[in-house]
């Protein structure tokens, strides 16, 4: 009978106290905002590794390499985004050092003639009309002093990858299928809504949505 008093004044004190009150709504909102900003966005994608270590910062800075040395465009101005594993033999067709990747390169790649299965991390929606030729240093670079590495992460087209090691893991939305790296619209604002941008990009009425949407 005491227990049962003593359980009785417990709660009442508890609701007349709204710390107490507030501590388990408090401790809801904490795991609330643990899940929808953490553990769920992180549940939504997938991941997948590239299936080789590639550096990009090896190629640029020891070996003095340009993005267009790999990414370039074909005579009929179309773009070649990623090399061909005979581009890549060019150099690589014995193993330049004993690292694990090299040498996996050469023996799975090189020597079976057998194309990299490189996973696009930004890979572009079907609705979306996007062309490297008009953000190139042919134009962006009339008034952007900056190198061909800087100008790709220079408006967060790309992420950095020129001063990495690793390339960026292919995070996709199991949903949509569309990858977490895929360039999102309020990127391509940052420079195409600026009025020093109209004399290349044209008129505020060329930015209707159908410029870049079809």
């Amino acid at each position: 009978m005491e227990a049962h008093k003593q359980s009785q004044v417990n709660a009442e004190a508890s609701s007349r106290n709204p710390i107490v009150g507030a501590v388990p709504f408090l401790f809801g909102l904490a795991l609330a905002l643990v899940v929808g900003w953490w553990v769920f966005p992180d549940a939504l994608f997938s991941k997948e590794p590239q299936p080789i270590s590639f550096s990009h910062k090896v190629h640029i800075e020891n070996v003095g390499m340009e993005c267009s040395s790999c990414h370039y465009y074909r005579e009929d101005g179309s773009y070649h985004g990623l090399p061909t594993t005979q581009e890549c033999a060019e150099c690589h067709m014995e193993a330049m050092d004993w690292s694990e990747d090299e040498v996996s390169f050469v023996r799975d790649y090189v020597e079976l003639n057998k194309e990299v299965d490189w996973k696009v991390y930004q890979y572009q929606p079907d609705n979306v009309f996007f062309s490297h030729a008009a953000h190139s240093m042919d134009n962006c670079g009339q008034c952007h002093d900056l190198t061909e590495a800087q100008l790709c992460s220079f408006g967060g087209c790309h992420p950095n990858v020129a001063e990495t090691d690793t390339p960026p893991v292919l995070k996709q939305d199991r949903i949509t299928g569309y990858s977490k790296d895929t360039m999102k619209m309020w990127q391509c604002e940052k420079c195409h809504t600026l009025l020093e941008h109209y004399e290349m990009t044209g008129s505020p009425k060329a930015q209707a949505c159908f410029s870049c949407h079809k």
